[in-house]
C-alpha cells in the first residue's frame, strides 16, 4: 500500500541532519530512469541563492529509478504503489525546508528556477511557474505547457510555503477522477484552491521556468487522451471559480470546443430548418482547413483531419457525460 494523502501531523524521522535548507524540492517517481537523469543534473545546476535539498519519492518503480537518484545525491524515500500525490505529500512531511518546490521526473528546471521561486514566495504563499516542453513538439507528441496562471496549479512547476501546505493537508485526490488507475487528475487544482480559500496569495512566477519532455505519440493515442476530459466537469463542479481563470467564456473547455459545438449545432439546424445556421459551421471549416494545409501530402493532410475530428467529437462526448454525471455543464 502506498502514502495515502491525508493530515501532515506525523513528519516521521529527519531524513538528515545538520541546519536545514531554506527550500525543499520535491520529485515523484515512477520508473522514471529514462528522464530523471536529466532531472537531478538540471538541479544540481541551480544558481540557488539559499540552500536547497533534492528529495526523491520513489512510487514503486520496477527500474533503476532509486538507485539513480541516491547515485545523483537525492534523498530517496520510497512510497510503493502509491500516487503521485501521496508521493508529494510523503516527501512534504519528511522534507526539511520551510518553503516547498515541487516538480516531476521528465522534468528540467533552467538553472534560475528554484531561486527565482524562492524570491516569489517572500510575496506570495502559492506561486505557479511556466512549463514548456524542451524541444519542439510534434502535433500529436505528449508534453505539458503552462504559460499563466489559469487555476490547474501544475505540480511541474509550483512552489508553496510551508504553513500553506499543511493548512489545507497537501494533495488529496478528486474522489473518482483516476485515483486508483495510476493516472489521477485534478489532484493539483484542488490542492491549490483549497490553499487559496484558506487565504494563500497566488502568484505567476515568469522567471522560474521549468521545461517539459516530449513522448512521441501516434494521432490514435492522441485522440484516445481526449477521453479524459470527462473529468473536467466535475472538476468544476468542485472548484466553480474554474470558470473565471481556465474555461472558455466560462462555459466552453476551449476555443476549439466552442467552435466544434457552435459547427455542431449549426449542422443540426440546418438540417431541421434549412436556413442560416449552417454559417455556424464555417469557423470550424476553417480550422480544418488549416489541419489539411498543415499535413504533408494527400495522406497526411486527409490524417490531421480525421484525427482532428474524431478528437474533437471524442471531446465533445466526453464532455457531455462528465457534464451530465457532474450535473455541471462544461462544453
Amino acid at each position: 500500500m502506498g502514502v495515502r494523502p491525508g493530515p501532515l501531523s506525523d513528519p516521521g524521522p529527519p531524513i538528515a541532519s545538520g541546519p536545514a535548507p531554506a527550500i525543499s524540492v520535491i520529485v515523484p517517481a515512477r520508473d522514471a530512469e529514462a528522464t530523471l537523469g536529466a532531472t537531478l543534473r538540471a538541479l544540481g545546476a541551480q544558481r540557488a541563492e539559499v540552500g536547497f535539498e533534492v528529495i526523491v519519492v520513489d512510487s514503486g518503480s520496477r527500474d533503476g529509478t532509486p538507485a539513480l537518484a541516491s547515485a545523483a545525491g537525492a534523498t530517496v524515500l520510497h512510497n510503493p504503489g502509491g500516487e503521485p500525490a501521496g508521493s508529494r505529500n510523503l516527501g512534504a512531511m519528511r522534507a526539511r525546508g520551510a518553503r516547498l518546490a515541487f516538480t516531476d521526473a521528465d522534468c528540467t528546471p533552467e538553472p534560475g528556477w528554484l531561486a527565482a521561486g524562492h524570491r516569489a514566495l517572500d510575496h506570495a504563499e502559492l506561486v505557479q511557474g511556466p512549463v514548456r516542453p524542451d524541444r519542439p513538439a510534434g502535433r500529436y507528441d505528449r508534453t505539458v505547457s503552462v504559460g499563466a496562471e489559469h487555476g490547474l496549479y501544475e505540480t511541474a512547476n509550483l512552489f508553496v510555503r510551508r504553513e500553506a501546505f499543511e493548512r489545507v493537508s497537501g494533495f488529496q485526490p478528486v474522489p473518482g477522477l483516476g485515483v486508483g488507475t495510476g493516472r489521477p487528475f485534478g489532484e493539483d487544482a484542488w490542492f491549490g484552491w483549497r490553499a487559496r480559500r484558506a487565504g494563500a496569495r497566488s502568484a505567476f512566477e515568469p522567471a522560474a521556468v521549468v521545461r517539459h519532455a516530449v513522448f512521441p505519440r501516434g494521432a490514435a493515442e492522441w485522440v484516445a487522451e481526449r477521453g479524459r476530459c470527462r473529468h473536467f466537469p466535475p472538476l468544476v463542479a468542485l472548484v466553480p471559480e474554474l470558470r473565471a481563470t481556465f474555461l472558455h467564456r466560462r462555459l466552453f473547455l476551449s476555443p476549439d470546443s466552442l467552435r466544434f459545438d457552435a459547427a455542431a449545432a449549426g449542422l443540426v439546424a440546418a438540417l431541421a430548418w434549412r436556413r442560416w445556421p449552417l454559417v455556424a459551421v464555417l469557423p470550424y471549416a476553417a480550422a480544418l482547413l488549416g489541419e489539411a494545409r498543415a499535413g504533408a501530402g494527400p495522406a497526411g493532410r486527409l490524417e490531421r483531419v480525421a484525427a482532428r475530428l474524431a478528437a474533437d467529437a471524442l471531446t465533445a462526448g466526453a464532455l457531455t457525460a462528465g457534464s451530465i454525471r457532474a450535473r455541471t455543464p462544461v462544453l
